[in-house]
């Protein structure tokens, strides 16, 4: 086997060589006839930077092959794996999810240099925006992957995971929407298969030890693909902050991203936009005007109101002022509705799945009216004993997505349920907007339970009205015997 994957280049420097049983000095000249004189047992070697107080020398001893590289202006430096592994084992090719900036970017060459693998990047476009994907080839690239695969996932994000959630009636601990609990299945999910088409043998993220996102990640990883090892830099590396990073970017000669850092930590997708961070550390600290990014502030929108309908078909919004759309056109439409009028602001306190709390603001617009609208019709269309099941369900549900087990056979079980109730759940919804407030001025099913021949104040053929004092007799005698007891009676 010939010596080396790896390849040395000396400039005035000397190599040391050590098999155990020689010792000796190398120059640039006497290199290449070692290499020759050793053959296969070449494949054997390895090298160590040594401490020398006017040179930079490499010690080369059995074992391992490292690559590197000596000038005469700078010090060793070892860049890239050992032919048996990385730093850290041997992955042959790893698939990243990839945001191009700082952090996923120091992470293209750790896992290069730790694991000693081929690194495709991978970015999953969830209705994040047209700018946070420019020049994302280049600079996945210019960090040391092999390739970026990027993937239009914007429909099947809101048809086969918002949607469900949605019609299930999905909030988690009252207020959050689920906005980043949705979309990190859908994006771990074409992970998956982008691993097995490249041939990958590991998936990894940039997500911290301390989120809710490695969960979401990883178990959806578990769930379809159980073979897939998982590399979560995060929670091994040294590397911790952005002047870490940024140190570790320029040693590896990865181009910094040049965007100015945001004080806030965000995550946008077509259904919200979060806010974490800086002042909203502090539970006591009011947001400031200029951090929303989808909504205009409430008194500075339009003095009029809008009005706006959305079709329901089976508990899934289908059209918006009656035109029809797309679930991913649809939802976009309704963003660009509800923000002009200040809708869907959240601020609210969590409880992440790893125990801590965190203060978050939300900014869903569009998620806010189809909630708004779907949860109304129900209103016409189910009656109390399953709107009352279906809502201690969705609790449960809601939980479930949060967690990350997108993929649990207990959440499929229930979408199931959910999608067999809200089969009638079809009408539509009328809604007034102003100036950050929400209100359902109108609805109407083909379903409707409600009968305004019952329902009225006038007298009807269905109801008797003198009906109702043997009912309340039945309905209190629970009340009425124990009143007995107390009374001695």
């Amino acid at each position: 086997m010939a010596l080396l994957k790896t390849s040395c280049v000396f400039s005035s420097k000397a190599l040391v060589f050590d098999d155990s049983s020689h010792r000796r000095c190398l120059t640039r000249k006497s290199f290449p006839f070692l290499v020759h004189e050793l053959g296969k047992n070449a494949s054997e070697l390895h090298c160590r930077a040594l401490d020398t107080p006017n040179s930079n020398v490499i010690k080369v001893g059995k074992s391992q092959v490292v690559q590197a590289v000596l000038s005469s202006d700078k010090e060793a430096h070892v860049s890239g794996a050992a032919i048996s592994g990385g730093l850290r084992g041997k992955l042959n090719k790893v698939v990243l999810a990839y945001s191009g900036g700082l952090d996923t970017s120091v992470i293209v060459p750790w896992l290069r240099e730790n694991y000693g693998c081929e690194v495709v990047c991978f970015t999953a476009d969830v209705g994040q925006g047209l700018k946070e994907l420019e020049g994302l080839e280049e600079k996945a690239k210019a960090s040391g992957a092999s390739q970026l695969v990027v993937k239009d996932l914007k429909e099947e994000f809101v048809k086969d995971f918002i949607f469900p959630c949605l019609r299930a009636g999905a909030i988690y601990e009252r207020k959050y929407l689920l906005g980043t609990s949705m979309a990190r299945p859908v994006i771990a999910k074409a992970m998956v298969d982008a691993a097995k088409e490249v041939g990958a043998d590991a998936v990894s993220h940039g997500c911290t030890g301390k989120g809710n996102d490695q969960v979401r990640f990883e178990l959806t990883f578990f769930a379809l693909n159980p073979e897939l090892q998982v590399v979560a830099p995060w929670r091994e590396w040294d590397i911790t902050g952005r002047e870490d990073a940024i140190e570790y970017a320029k040693k590896h000669n990865v181009p910094v991203p040049v965007t100015k850092k945001s004080i806030y930590s965000r995550d946008r997708n077509l259904w919200h936009l979060s806010h974490e961070g800086d002042i909203l550390e502090d539970p006591a600290n009011e947001p400031k005007k200029d951090m929303y990014m989808m909504t205009v502030d409430p008194e500075d929108a339009p003095t009029q109101p809008e009005y706006v309908e959305i079709g329901i078909v089976s508990g899934l919004p289908v059209s918006v002022n009656g035109k029809k759309l797309s679930p991913a056109s649809l939802l976009s439409e309704l963003n660009e509705i509800g923000g002009r009028h200040g809708i869907g602001r959240i601020d609210m306190v969590e409880n992440r799945l790893v125990g801590m709390k965190s203060r978050g603001v939300y900014e869903t617009p569009g998620g806010t009216i189809l909630f708004a609208a779907v949860r109304e019709l129900e209103s016409l269309t189910l009656d109390r004993e399953t709107m009352q099941v279906k809502d201690s369900l969705a609790l449960k549900y809601a939980e479930l997505v949060y967690a990350g087990r997108w993929f649990d056979p207990l959440r499929e079980s229930m979408d199931a349920f959910m999608e067999k109730i809200t089969a009638t759940t079809t009408g539509s919804v009328t809604l007034k907007l102003y100036k950050g407030s929400l209100s359902v001025t109108g609805r109407t099913s083909p379903y409707s339970l409600y009968r305004e021949d019952i329902s009225s104040f006038e007298s009807g053929q269905i109801y008797n009205q003198a009906d109702a004092a043997g009912f309340i007799r039945l309905y209190g005698l629970p009340m009425r015997v124990r009143s007995m007891l107390e009374n001695g009676m």
